[in-house]
């Protein structure tokens, strides 16, 4: 037997695998781009998968297509859905801006299974990629509906739940070290007092507002762009088509789907896709600033400022015994560096929607559902084997808020803030404590320093001892 069979398109003859369900598109995009070797990813095939299942059984129920031919694609498209193919979309990312060599793709595979379902021959095309399962619909509108579809996928499904986790976590940390008094510091130098309890809860709001952002986004990601075929003028699109299509796409998902209000922005345009790219950024700067400041709460053992300790997960050096690092912090300063790459990649590729296409979406796509993939996976690692083990050192805590010169702001409001500048600088110069060098100064009492020194009050609202 053959190692390969012949197929016909519009450019004359293919040879493609044998075993292959792909047919002469795929193979010829296949040749024309050996670029990355980067493949769509699973939540992207399932999304097609998907839109190739709602369109023949709304074409079914228009009458378009007979019952025999949808069901056999309705079983062929399950089968993609499910991930049973996903070795048969071979294409990489880099390929036509429109990503029609992955919509063929896509319809060669289905109609293949489709064809033997039917008892015909792999490539004798008794279903039909174009005429069959790409009935009422254009690359330009299903791969567009394939990016909101796979990322509110990933976003609602994956994202949030893993976020909503995280926030969790540090609220329960927030709320178990808020008798914690410790140093507050700005510009990385002691200031006054806070709770590590309040310090906590900062980093649980800015996951809480992160969530928030990117709810928003999903909204807009709800819109479709199905229905607009070629340039968002509907040809070849029966009346009532998209509206079913887009209501059996929201039931297969469990996530409402809406038609777009203008298909020609929704095709020409990657505006909801640049905002999602935004609030994914800004959550990356969150995530960035809240395990930056962990690894250096939890710096030394003795030489840094060891006020947390981190779970001990694994060796930290090859050469240095018992050396113990902030791994999980590192991964996720690495996963933030890339989902801000990719924010660059997906505001330049929305740039790109040249009169009635845009010509970036394959790239697009990649950029949008790696980021939500690898922040996902690194949330749900964090929290998992960090955050849920951190411990904080009441003692260390407190041994570093005695030298803390910035107590003697408390006393700006009696001694004035010349005196107390002179109390700060002299107990920094010194190390001494402040209270000890009031003492000495003979400026309060030890009843006045209990009263204004009181470090609790100057965690909270109001002037300290009044």
């Amino acid at each position: 037997m053959s190692d390969y069979r012949i197929e016909k398109d519009s450019l004359g003859e293919v040879k493609v695998p044998a075993d292959a369900l792909y047919g002469a598109q795929t193979q010829r995009a296949l040749e024309n781009f050996p670029i990355s070797g980067i493949r769509f990813p699973r939540r992207f095939i399932e999304a097609l998968g998907i839109i190739k299942r709602a369109a023949a059984i709304t074409n079914r129920e228009l009458g378009r297509l007979d019952a025999e031919k949808a069901d056999a694609i309705i079983a062929a498209s399950e089968k993609v859905i499910a991930g049973d193919v996903d070795d048969q979309f071979v294409l990489d990312i880099f390929q036509t801006g429109s990503g029609t060599s992955t919509n063929m793709n896509a319809n060669e595979v289905i109609a293949n299974l489709a064809t033997e379902r039917l008892g015909g021959e792999r490539g004798s095309k008794l279903v039909h990629p174009n005429d069959h399962v790409n009935m009422s619909q254009s690359s330009n509108d299903v791969i567009p509906t394939a990016m909101h579809v796979s990322a509110r996928l990933a976003l609602e499904k994956d994202l949030l739940p893993a976020l909503r986790r995280f926030h969790d976590a540090l609220a329960e940390k927030a709320a178990a070290f808020d008798d914690v008094i410790k140093s507050g510091r700005t510009h990385l130098m002691d200031a006054t007092p806070v709770r590590l309890g309040q310090e906590f809860s900062g980093y649980a709001a800015q996951i809480d507002y992160g969530i928030r952002r990117l709810q928003s986004a999903s909204k807009e990601l709800s819109w479709l762009a199905l229905g607009g075929t070629a340039t968002g003028t509907g040809i070849n699109c029966p009346v009532g088509f998209p509206a079913r299509a887009i209501a059996l796409i929201s039931e297969a998902t469990g996530l409402t789907f809406r038609e777009a209000e203008n298909h020609f922005e929704a095709q020409a345009a990657k505006d909801a896709y640049v905002m999602t790219a935004g609030a994914l950024n800004t959550l990356a700067v969150s995530l960035m600033k809240i395990v930056n400041d962990i690894r250096h709460l939890s710096s030394g053992p003795t030489s840094g400022l060891a006020e947390i300790r981190l779970p001990a997960i694994q060796p930290g050096s090859s050469i240095m015994p018992g050396k113990v690092n902030p791994v999980l912090c590192e991964a996720m300063m690495m996963v933030c560096a890339r989902v801000m790459g990719n924010h660059t990649t997906l505001t330049i590729g929305g740039q790109h929607g040249n009169f009635e296409l845009n010509v970036m979406m394959p790239v697009m796509t990649h950029a949008m559902l790696e980021s939500l993939h690898i922040l996902t996976g690194a949330s749900e690692a964090v929290r998992s084997r960090c955050l849920l083990g951190i411990e904080a050192d009441r003692e260390r805590c407190r041994e570093l808020l005695e030298r803390n010169p910035s107590i003697a702001t408390a006393l700006n409001t009696v001694i004035g803030y010349d005196k107390a500048s002179l109390v700060a600088k002299r107990a920094a110069a010194e190390r001494r404590s402040v209270r000890d060098v009031v003492k000495e100064m003979g400026l309060l009492t030890d009843e006045e320093l209990d009263h204004y020194l009181n470090v609790r009050a100057m965690t909270e609202p109001g002037i300290p001892g009044a």
